[in-house]
């Protein structure tokens, strides 16, 4: 599967792996069943990353060690192309964790140990429940929901260190929103003996179906950022707001480096 993660393309000062969600699906599942328990991680961009990106330092180091970066937004893609750059579609974490949940479930070879942290107290109990009932071959053999502010606290960071470590965990799914959940797992990767990380957003309440995904039709055209935004005014039009109006100054920054 080597091959597939070498294939790169380069925009807005980042890196991307211009996959499909078969071949990422494809990838995470191989590392997964290797021996190695180096904590490759994935993060998968969109739009308020990218924005995020152009100011974050530390952000755009952790973007520059993931082990494979794919997009997760079609405006990230619809830019992409603009530029003569092939991304074959979005590969949003919402549904690469589910993807990869359903590739072991369906092989019943391995069964795959999960390590779920993030979402407001109780939330992940839920996801528990739900991830079981529906993949008889994954486990989840560990969760926390860290405190706010938690990534100040060293003594914290390691406690979630050694709870992961002690659950001895496959994939560890990580729920802390952007830029925390990529600048965490950067910092602490080395003392991670997980073998993929994904950093995934809402993922984990959207298994608990404690937020509603949008139908598949919506995300199908793009507008699932709408869909969001709508169910979630209070805490996202703000910020997709503000997104909209740095997003289009990103891609003409990038026409001009590139004329």
């Amino acid at each position: 599967m080597a091959n597939l993660i070498e294939k790169k393309i380069h925009i807005f000062g980042v890196t991307i792996n211009p996959l499909t969600m078969a071949e990422a699906v494809d990838s995470l599942s191989s590392w997964i069943k290797g021996d190695e328990r180096n904590c490759k991680f994935v993060v998968t961009p969109n739009v308020n990353c990218v924005v995020l990106l152009s100011k974050n330092a530390a952000y755009r180091e952790a973007f520059s060690h993931a082990s494979m970066v794919v997009a997760d937004g079609k405006p990230v893609v619809l830019a992409a192309r603009m530029f003569g750059e092939d991304i074959p579609g979005t590969v949003t974490g919402s549904d690469l964790v589910p993807a990869i949940f359903q590739r072991f479930n369906d092989e019943a070879q391995h069964e795959l140990k999960v390590f779920l942290l993030g979402a407001m107290p109780g939330v992940a109990e839920v996801a528990t429940q739900n991830i079981e009932r529906t993949y008889q071959h994954v486990k989840v053999s560990g969760l926390y929901s860290p405190p706010f502010g938690f990534e100040k606290d060293a003594a914290e960071c390691e406690r979630i260190c050694q709870l992961i470590s002690a659950s001895q965990a496959d994939f560890l799914l990580i729920g802390l929103g952007a830029p925390k959940q990529a600048t965490w797992v950067n910092q602490y990767a080395s003392k991670l003996p997980v073998k993929i990380a994904i950093c995934a957003g809402a993922t984990i309440d959207f298994l608990a179906g404690n937020k509603p995904r949008a139908p598949k039709w919506i995300s199908h055209i793009g507008m699932e950022w709408f869909y969001r935004m709508v169910t979630e005014p209070r805490r996202l039009v703000k910020r997709y707001t503000s997104d909209a109006l740095v997003f289009p100054r990103l891609v003409w920054k990038e026409w001009m480096l590139r004329r």
